[in-house]
C-alpha cells in the first residue's frame, strides 16, 4: 500500500482488486512463523467502507519503474520515500463459466493453500504449483491467464484505492461490498455486480522494523515479499484473514533492516455473491511512481 506517514493518506492504484472476506480453511498448519490467519462468516454487501476508491480511464502517461531480478534488496529502482506513491495495480475482468473462463463462477470451497509456488516467477507472476486440476482450479494453462493480458479472455482496467492513515502510521482500506468494475469490462453478466476479476499490485518498501501487513477478503490472495510467498489465502472461500509480521518472517523472507524490498500482491474474486476487501499496512512504500509489470 502507499507510503504511510502520520499526516498523510496514501494512494493505491489497484487492478483486479481485491477482496475482503474470511474462510474455513483446514490448512492452517501450513502457516509460517510471523503469519497469523483467521476465518469468519461470509460478509454481507452493505457497502460500508473506510478509505476511498476510484477507477482510472487508462494507464497512458503513467511513469514506469522497472524491476530487476530481485532477491538482494538492491535491485529495485525506487524513490526516496519522500513522496506519496501511487500503488498502481491492474484489474483483469473475466467472463464466468460456462460461457467464459472455467475458473470463474464455477468452483466453491473453504480455501485451498498451496496453489502457487513459494518463489515468485522470473516474470514477477505467481507460478502454479499443482501438477494438474484441483477442487478450485482447472489447471496451469488456465491459471496462467489470471494475471496476464489475454485477448478475448480478459480485459484490463486500472484502479486506484486510497488508504486512510489512522494518525499512527497504519493505513486502511475496508469495504464489505467491493465491486470496483461494475458495468465495465465484459459487464455484469446478468448478476447484480461484476464478480469475476483479478488484481495485481507491485510495490517497493523500506524495511525498518515492526511493520505489519494484513488482509481480509475473498477469494484467492497471495502476497510475496522479496519474491518469497509471505501470505497464502488461496482458493475459493468466504472472508479469510491473515496478518504478516514482517520482523517474525524476516529471516525466512531473506530481508534485513535498512534495505528496500519488493512486495507483490495478487488477488482474485471468482464467484458471486459477496465481495469483501480489507487491507491494513504500516509499511513505508518508497516507489514514488507506479510499477507496472509487462504481461
Amino acid at each position: 500500500m502507499p507510503l504511510l506517514s502520520r499526516s498523510k493518506t496514501m494512494m493505491l492504484t489497484l487492478a483486479a482488486l481485491l477482496m475482503g472476506s474470511g474462510m474455513g480453511c483446514s490448512n492452517e498448519g501450513t502457516g509460517t512463523s510471523g503469519l497469523s490467519t483467521s476465518s469468519a462468516a461470509s460478509g454481507g454487501m452493505g457497502g460500508a467502507s473506510s478509505g476511498t476508491a476510484s477507477g482510472m480511464g487508462g494507464s497512458g502517461g503513467e511513469a514506469i519503474i522497472t524491476i530487476g531480478s530481485g532477491g538482494t534488496g538492491s535491485s529495485m529502482t525506487s524513490g526516496t520515500g519522500m513522496c506519496d506513491p501511487k500503488l498502481v495495480g491492474v484489474i483483469r475482468d473475466f467472463k464466468g463459466y460456462p460461457n467464459g473462463h472455467p475458473d470463474f463462477e464455477h468452483f466453491g470451497g473453504e480455501g485451498l493453500k498451496g496453489l502457487v509456488q513459494v518463489d515468485l516467477g522470473a516474470d514477477h507472476k505467481p507460478v502454479y504449483a499443482p501438477n494438474g486440476p484441483t477442487v478450485n482450479t482447472t489447471g496451469k494453462a488456465e491459471f496462467d491467464q489470471w494475471f496476464r493480458d489475454v485477448p478475448d479472455v480478459n480485459k484490463t482496467i486500472p484502479y486506484t484505492i486510497q488508504l486512510i492513515d489512522d494518525g499512527n502510521g497504519l493505513g486502511t482500506f475496508d469495504s464489505d461490498a467491493f465491486f470496483p468494475i461494475d458495468g465495465q469490462g465484459w459487464g455484469d453478466e446478468g448478476f447484480d455486480h461484476n464478480y469475476g476479476f483479478t488484481y495485481e499490485l507491485h510495490m517497493v518498501f523500506q524495511y525498518s522494523g515492526k511493520e505489519i501487513f494484513s488482509f481480509s477478503g475473498d477469494d484467492d490472495l497471495w502476497v510475496f515479499v522479496n519474491n518469497k510467498l509471505a501470505i497464502d489465502l488461496g482458493g475459493l472461500h468466504p472472508a479469510q484473514s491473515a496478518t504478516l509480521d514482517v520482523d517474525a518472517m524476516a529471516a525466512q523472507l531473506g530481508i534485513v533492516k535498512g534495505k528496500e524490498y519488493s512486495l507483490d500482491l495478487f488477488q482474485a474474486e471468482r464467484h458471486s455473491t459477496g465481495s469483501n476487501f480489507k487491507v491494513q499496512s504500516s509499511l513505508n512504500f518508497t516507489n514514488c511512481n507506479p510499477i507496472i509489470i509487462p504481461s
